[in-house]
């Protein structure tokens, strides 16, 4: 008899998603049950990605279909670590994967990062995105703001402060997102990038949106997109680079709006400019810059020439890291868990039986969503190769998992549930004219969920 392989994942965004639908599309004869620690599906595309990112948030419709695959099981709002643990699901599946992606914000060590006003990127993009453990309300009373990064994150984060409330009324935010940003008095918003224009980690269609934003005038530097002799023979290797490069440079060399027609709001970008401090006495009142110079390496140096800009909030876009998993071994230091073509290793370099990564957990916040997709077929052939030597559950049964959380009283979600709380969105949405309005408090999503 042809053994049925029986996997739990552990995370139900993205990157656990595309792990499941390889196994499933493997041929091997398998079951799988994903859990997430939120009642709702689809992590950082539901709480990651901007509500004005429509496009990319049609991603959700192909991971639907593989939640919805015969075969494949969600259970939300179970956390690991507190409603199951390792030995747990060790005990009732074959292997695990685990796949909680990163969440937290990178650190940035410059004097006065933690005053009141300096924020993690990821904090503000939970609460805009409407995530239940993110606070309900958000302080928007500066009207000249930094946000330090040169990634998509800092441009969603700079974009966002930059928009009227109105302008994001078409998209899924909540009530207490669109009461918030209805108080924004961002005039000026700066985005720095310690590296030059052509070390930017944009991509053209989100770099491009910054010119479709209403009443919002770019402002940029001439002198800060110049390149060097390295930059112009790294862009020579990447089209996309060539055209963030050009996109920018043409917007450097546009004229200033009149000052009888002066735009609602200004987002400044400003290259080879790195951050070295958060300045303020009890509340952030700027932010100091050093100027850099390029190399010709692809890296910069400080010059000593020092600008103080005088603004009253700060964003971080610098990263995210990954948490540490129970009874699992973790690099602290670039926060992820320790692997070898996702086979999880311990603190010894031996791998952990039965128990793999995938996503950012595994290999760091960098690559677009689609690459998540290879990296889900290394993790599952790792996983596939082992299968001989991987010994079977002690508990087989697909109900014993059912009994153990009820046993335990976690109030867990389905994809019934789920297709439920979409349905109740969508119904919220329709009321006032648009396509989903989210429900943000974990015990409403929880009670819409179980009916």
């Amino acid at each position: 008899m042809v053994r049925t392989l029986r996997v739990a994942v552990i995370g139900a965004g993205p990157a656990g998603i595309y792990a499941t639908d390889t196994l499933m599309k493997s041929g091997t004869p398998c079951t799988v049950d994903v859990f997430d620690r939120l009642p709702a599906p689809f992590g950082l595309i539901r709480y990651g990605v901007a509500p004005d990112h429509p496009r990319i948030k049609q991603i959700v419709h192909a991971l639907h279909r593989v939640l919805d695959r015969p075969g494949v099981r969600l259970f939300g709002n179970v956390a690991y670590g507190r409603d199951v643990t390792l030995a747990d699901v060790r005990a009732l599946y074959d292997a695990v994967i685990v796949a909680t992606g990163c969440e937290k914000d990178r650190g940035l060590d410059i004097p006065g990062v933690d005053l009141p006003g300096s924020h993690g990127a990821a904090e503000f993009v939970q609460w805009f995105d409407g995530h239940p453990d993110a606070p309900r309300d958000w302080r928007l009373d500066a009207e000249q703001v930094a946000v330090i990064g040169a990634g998509n994150v800092a441009l969603d984060v700079a974009r966002v402060l930059a928009k009227s409330a109105g302008d994001m009324l078409t998209t899924e935010i909540p009530d207490n997102v669109h009461r918030g940003l209805a108080t924004n008095r961002a005039t000026d918003v700066h985005l720095f990038a310690r590296r030059g224009l052509a070390q930017a980690k944009f991509t053209p269609m989100e770099l491009r949106e910054l010119d479709h934003v209403p009443g919002v005038e770019l402002v940029v530097d001439p002198e800060d997109v110049e390149l060097d002799e390295g930059s112009v023979a790294a862009l020579r290797e990447s089209r996309q680079q060539q055209m963030v490069v050009r996109t920018v440079q043409d917007w450097a060399l546009r004229d200033r709006r009149p000052a009888s027609d002066p735009a609602r709001a200004r987002l400044h970008l400003h290259f080879l400019r790195a951050p070295v401090a958060v300045l303020g006495d009890g509340r952030v009142t700027g932010l100091r810059t050093e100027r850099t110079e390029l190399t010709g390496t692809g890296s910069v140096r400080g010059t000593g020439e020092f600008t103080d800009f005088p603004v009253q909030a700060v964003y971080r876009a610098v990263g995210y890291l990954g948490s540490p998993l129970p009874e699992l071994p973790f690099d602290h230091a670039a926060g992820v868990v320790p692997h070898d073509a996702g086979r999880v290793l311990d603190l010894d370099g031996q791998q952990v039986p039965g128990v793999y990564a995938v996503g950012w957990i595994k290999r760091g916040p960098v690559g677009l969503i689609g690459h998540t997709k290879g990296c889900a077929l290394e993790t599952v052939g790792s996983l596939l190769e082992d299968l001989d030597a991987l010994p079977p559950a002690p508990v087989p049964d697909p109900s014993a998992i059912v009994e153990l959380l009820t046993e335990r009283g976690v109030e867990y979600t389905t994809w019934d549930g789920w297709l439920r709380l979409d349905k109740h969105e969508r119904g919220l949405g329709e009321d006032r004219g648009r396509e989903r309005i989210k429900v943000v408090p974990r015990e409403e999503m929880v009670a819409v969920a179980r009916g």
